[in-house]
């Protein structure tokens, strides 16, 4: 690939500001769209997006400087945005979710140590990896619908979300197939600009909070161990290993770089100690995003110090309570219909993994990857008070059982006779 900045170029001033404000936005547009997960009150919600704000710059800078040294946007893992919501609709503690995220972190970082991270991979095949990226979208399919159509929202706001639906996802994809260099990458960021001064010009805008910051709301309550949460949680760590992995390899492969398994290792490794930090102050887990060799081949930049002032801004936005609120105040059916685009890419995303590794040759592989779909989606809307408590965060959540699905069908009842 020709590139007009390498990974360790250093860039000229002016170029350097240009590229490092590309990155900032898609920075803030990954991390805008996750802040909806926030619970308590709106002071409440605004010190989390503040905290989650520093978590994923910190994250990122420390990525670009010390862990992977990769060109790649770190933002809130979608996968653990499935399994918060699931877990909040399965009345799970606030605390308890968050203890377990930390406990995921620590998951990750012990997979960096000698070899373990070889046998993940062996049981992750394409076919379950495949499945995986087909769960986190339709999985989120209750919580698209939700915010497209807020529950005490009135008629006309409702019309409003279905017809910014419509229309909005449709224009999303005109641009990002006929948008080319610098201005394909600012889809996501002009829509969200675009949806919300349609929003505010028809609605009333929301009144400004304070910040319910404080030193003693920094961290969780307290760390509360519920083993059901545990263990799902822990099958959307896995999930999140993959999706890491596979973002710094790709990139890796795409720019030709060399050591990528130091590269990956310690990249890894900052992952699982910032999903610890991450969990420990109450947000979700930060990864590696899959975007980034999107944005490099369409701007000729693989330079990684064009992430550090961008990474260094996301961070220090969060001292100023008042940004973050400007920041965040995207009406709910506006990052709805973010969120339905994005996992329409997802899909699509899938679907081309299928078809590139072959996956569904015979009908037992497509059962395979039909099946814990439909599972998925089966435990997703199943309501509440069906399970035992102690297990509904559990089966509540539909990503870890549609996990678990998958991996019975592909390794026991669909495995090949005599495979290993």
């Amino acid at each position: 690939m020709n590139l007009k900045y390498n990974v360790e170029d250093r860039l000229p001033v002016g170029q350097l500001a240009v590229y490092a404000v590309q990155w900032f936005v898609l920075c803030i547009a990954v991390v805008s769209t996750s802040v909806f997960v926030a619970t308590g009150t709106p002071e409440e919600r605004l010190f989390f997006s503040q905290k989650l704000f520093a978590v994923t710059g910190i994250a990122g800078l420390m990525q670009v400087v010390w862990g992977h040294r990769l060109p790649i946007v770190v933002g809130p893992a979608a996968v653990l945005l499935v399994g918060v919501m699931a877990s909040l609709n399965a009345i799970a503690d606030v605390s308890a979710i968050y203890s377990s995220i930390a406990i995921g972190g620590v998951l990750i970082t012990l997979l960096t140590i000698g070899g373990l991270m070889r046998y993940v991979q062996r049981i992750f095949t394409p076919r379950i990896v495949v499945v995986i990226l087909m769960l986190i979208a339709s999985t989120l399919a209750p919580t698209i619908t939700n915010l497209v159509f807020p529950a005490r929202a009135s008629h006309n706001e409702h019309l409003f979300g279905l017809l910014f639906a419509v229309v909005g996802v449709v224009l999303m994809v005109v641009a990002n197939r006929n948008l080319k260099g610098v201005a394909k990458s600012l889809v996501i960021p002009m829509a969200l600009i675009v949806g919300s001064v349609a929003y505010f010009a028809a609605f009333d805008a929301p009144q400004h909070v304070e910040s319910a910051v404080s030193w003693r709301g920094l961290l969780i309550e307290g760390f509360v161990l519920d083993w059901s949460l545990v263990v799902a949680f822990l099958i959307c760590y896995i999930a999140l290993a993959i999706n890491d992995i596979g973002s710094m390899e790709s990139l890796g492969a795409m720019l030709g770089v060399k050591d990528m398994d130091k590269r990956m290792k310690r990249g890894m490794r900052l992952t699982g100690v910032m999903n610890i930090v991450a969990g420990s102050v109450g947000v979700l887990g930060p990864v590696n995003y899959s975007m980034s060799p999107g944005v490099i081949a369409s701007t000729g930049c693989a330079s990684r110090y064009a992430l550090i002032p961008a990474t260094l801004l996301l961070a220090v936005c969060a001292l100023f309570p008042d940004v973050i609120w400007v920041l965040t105040a995207i009406p709910s059916p506006v990052i709805g219909v973010i969120l339905l685009f994005l996992m329409g890419t997802q899909l699509a995303a899938s679907y081309e993994m299928m078809h590139s590794t072959r996956s569904a040759t015979t009908f037992a592989d497509a059962l395979t990857i039909g099946l814990p779909i439909m599972v998925a989606m089966l435990f997703q809307l199943m309501p509440k008070g069906v399970a035992p408590a102690v297990i509904q965060p559990l089966v509540g959540n539909g990503f870890a059982m549609g996990v678990i699905m998958v991996m019975i069908m592909e390794h026991i009842i669909n495995r090949p006779k005599g495979g290993n």
